[in-house]
């Protein structure tokens, strides 16, 4: 990882000759609140281009509001020429005389890729409009709700949950067929348990644990069955009497949900079982079709998820066989996707199992093993593979562990090349062979760019650029990038933004704020806005800096967290604090600390094991015990309490509660379904207990997270404690009202 110059480190020795050459220089605008939290004229910056997709390989999508529209309108763009020409899409309104005039067609469920047939849900029934036969069908009658109806890949069906059974609407005849029959309150077919939900499949999945295969004949589901996961009550305050809403949710060493995987034969009718035994202490990650739709690539892990297993399993006979297996010392995460190549027995996939990320491409045919990328950095991202030139294309982090770059590399792992360009960090939209990308970049002092670029990275057309023309009339404080040595040889990366008007002879007060989870670092080398600009004005240093696991120095660094949550976060960030103490513009007496979720857990150490070193926090939504989070998670990271009961015991924030200095407010929604306010208010009582003095704040209702008018409600109560407690000034509270609540956009 590099280091950059840190702006102070000769801030006092240029003083004299910045006041000359700023003498000599207009005197730049102070922004203002309005600027800062809505966007206000004159604003400093403007949207880029808004493309959406691809069309074709030459072609993409972008919405442009041209003289004579009265919105801004889909226009396919030629990507070589840049000449656009209208692109028409089904607009859904032509056909409101077919589905009635009050029924609602502008929000369809989901629709196929060509656009031309949608489902549309009302009072939980599902209803099919197929744009190009101009028919309008009602698909379900039934007072349960249909869940994640999702279509074949053919466009020929419609699968979907109901009363946690599994089911499939032929859109042709509109028969309705019935897979399973032995859904209730803890079992479920095609839907997924909590856990699996949460960790696995990913809140993006909305439950769904179905999978159609490619020819469209075959459909692959988990069924799942809780009988034994401890069930947790949340209560939700609303009303006279309250409500108990009842989760099924294993916390460490609990018992997890038996899990089956079947695949059902479409035409008829009958499920076939994988060849595993439901009994098993196990999980299973999001399968994969092979193309050929000929087998069924299942991942499977035991409950310590040091090892990854993908088996083939034979849709016909639930016959399994391994294709893949890898272990590792401390755990192993899943697959999020494969590419398959033509052949269809090979495929390349991510692992970082020579302790950095990298890619691979693996036959099922016995060949051997072919290593595409290597070094000490990390791969982040397959974005294409075109078999016909030969290339795989992928974003890394490679020239610096903070910016992420658009590479290619041949078949046959040669050839690495660099396609995107300068000291950025850069996002990409390639087109569907590889022929071009639009690359959207930027770093902490450059508001972000945007450039179509071919597949060898030479810059055909500049599309856009958000910084607006009064930016350079504004005093914009900027967010300098450097690191921090650790007593044992890391180089912890750090954003700081400085206040706006420093005075090296003054004391500064400081706020970090951390996330601080396994490979989840914060600090990157991109355009953050000018949110932050506010409290630089006011006074206020604001810090991000990422520990040794963050994953700047790949899985060697990252697996240092084994069975040791806690430990090395603390032992970085208090290098931190440390390290800002020392600076004579620091207010010692005013280090805070912010974070929700894993950052709420370790704003919590801080005060507590870290107290020594920090002063003030706000922790949101805050794991305080290990002991109190989900199985998978946890034990990926800190294995079961029975095997690890010393990991356990240094990572809970109860053990160090009495330590506790300083101010702390602690912040949680009363109905928090995946960290249960249960550890609030186990850390209030321990600190009641010792007599100890911090601030509790409630959401009644809300869950991890939340917006609307508590939303508000947060983000003024957080700037009011940094007010009273950091900068010592009165709180603006008009000035808050009036910009947080006028389509504030930060």
């Amino acid at each position: 990882m590099y280091r950059l110059r840190f702006i102070l480190t000769t801030f006092i020795v240029t003083t004299c000759a910045l006041v000359t050459v700023l003498a000599q220089e207009p005197a730049k605008k102070r922004l203002t609140a309005e600027q800062i939290f809505q966007n206000a004229e004159p604003r400093l910056t403007v949207p880029l281009p808004n493309i959406s997709r691809w069309i074709d390989d030459t072609h993409y999508l972008q919405m442009i509001k041209k003289e004579g529209d009265e919105r801004p309108m889909p226009y396919s763009v030629d990507a070589a020429t840049g000449t656009s020409v209208p692109y028409k899409e089904p607009d859904l309104k032509e056909f409101q005389d077919l589905a009635g005039a009050d029924f609602p067609l502008d929000d369809p469920v989901t629709q196929t890729d060509d656009r031309t047939r949608s489902i549309f849900k009302k009072d939980n029934d599902l209803y099919c409009l197929d744009a190009q036969r101009r028919t309008f069908k009602r698909l379900t009658e039934n007072a349960a709700e249909e869940k994640n109806p999702t279509f074949s890949p053919t466009g020929a069906m419609v699968a979907f949950t109901r009363d946690n059974d599994l089911f499939a609407v032929d859109l042709e005849s509109g028969n309705e067929t019935r897979y399973t029959h032995d859904g209730s309150d803890v079992v479920y077919s095609g839907w997924a348990a909590w856990v699996y939900y949460e960790e696995i499949f990913g809140r993006p999945s909305r439950y769904r644990a179905f999978w159609w295969s490619p020819d469209g004949n075959k459909l692959a589901f988990y069924r799942f069955d809780e009988t034994n996961v401890p069930m947790f009550p949340i209560y939700d305050a609303k009303g006279q009497h309250g409500t108990l809403e009842r989760t099924r949710y294993p916390k460490a060493g609990d018992p997890n949900p038996e899990v089956r995987v079947g695949v059902v034969n479409i035409a008829s009718g009958v499920t076939t079982w994988a060849a595993f035994d439901s009994k098993m202490d196990q999980y299973f990650g999001t399968p994969f079709w092979t193309p050929d739709s000929k087998t069924l690539l299942v991942q499977w892990m035991p409950r310590g998820q040091d090892t990854l297993i993908l088996y083939g399993v034979n849709p016909a006979t639930g016959s399994k066989s391994v294709v893949y297996a890898e272990t590792q010392s401390s755990w192993i995460d899943w697959f999020e996707s494969l590419e398959f190549l033509e052949d269809k027995s090979s495929f390349i996939h991510l692992s970082d199992k020579d302790g950095w990320t990298h890619l691979y491409l693996h036959s099922t045919a016995g060949k051997p093993v072919t290593r595409l990328t290597q070094g000490p950095w990390t791969v982040t991202n397959m974005i294409n593979v075109n078999e016909e030139d030969g290339f795989v294309y992928f974003t890394a982090r490679k020239e610096a562990s903070t910016r992420t770059d658009l590479y290619r590399v041949r078949l046959n792992g040669k050839g690495l090349t660099r396609l995107t360009f300068g000291n950025f960090t850069h996002t990409i939209n390639m087109s569907p062979k590889g022929s071009n990308f639009i690359a959207s970049y930027s770093n902490t002092t450059t508001p972000t760019r945007m450039a179509l670029v071919d597949n060898r990275g030479k810059v055909v057309r500049e599309l856009g650029d958000s910084k607006a023309p009064a930016f350079d009339e504004y005093q914009i404080t900027q967010t300098e990038l450097t690191s921090i040595r650790t007593s044992d040889g890391y180089d912890l990366p750090v954003q700081i933004t400085m206040p706006t008007d420093f005075d090296p002879a003054k004391k500064y007060p400081v706020l970090i704020s951390v996330y601080g989870g396994p490979n989840s670092g914060m600090v990157f080398d991109g355009w953050r806005g000018i949110g932050n600009q506010w409290m630089a004005q006011e006074g206020l240093i604001q810090v991000a800096v990422d520990h040794r696991g963050s994953g700047h120095f790949g899985k060697k660094g990252i697996a240092l967290m084994h069975r040791s949550l806690g430990k090395w976060e603390m032992n970085d960030y208090i290098e931190a604090a440390k390290w800002l103490r020392a600076k004579p513009f620091v207010d010692t007496t005013k280090i805070a600390i912010t974070g929700g979720s894993y950052g709420g857990y370790v704003t919590c150490m801080a005060l507590t094991y870290g107290s020594d070193y920090f002063t003030h926090g706000i922790a949101l939504f805050s794991v305080t015990d290990w002991r109190l989070y989900d199985s998978h998670y946890t034990e990926r990271y800190m294995d079961t309490p029975a095997e690890n009961p010393d990991g356990y015991g240094f990572g809970s924030v109860l053990t160090h509660a009495a330590k506790y200095q300083g101010l702390l407010r602690i912040v949680h929604g009363t109905t928090d379904d995946n960290v249960h306010l249960q550890n609030s208010l186990q850390l209030v009582d321990a600190l009641q207990n010792l007599n100890k003095r911090f601030e509790l704040m409630l959401y009644p209702g809300e869950r991890h997270g939340w917006g609307g008018a508590k939303a508000l409600h947060l983000r003024s109560e957080t700037n009011r404690f940094y007010y009273d407690h950091l900068l010592e000034k009165p709180f603006p509270e008009a000035l808050f009202k009036t910009a947080m609540t006028r389509g504030g956009r930060r």
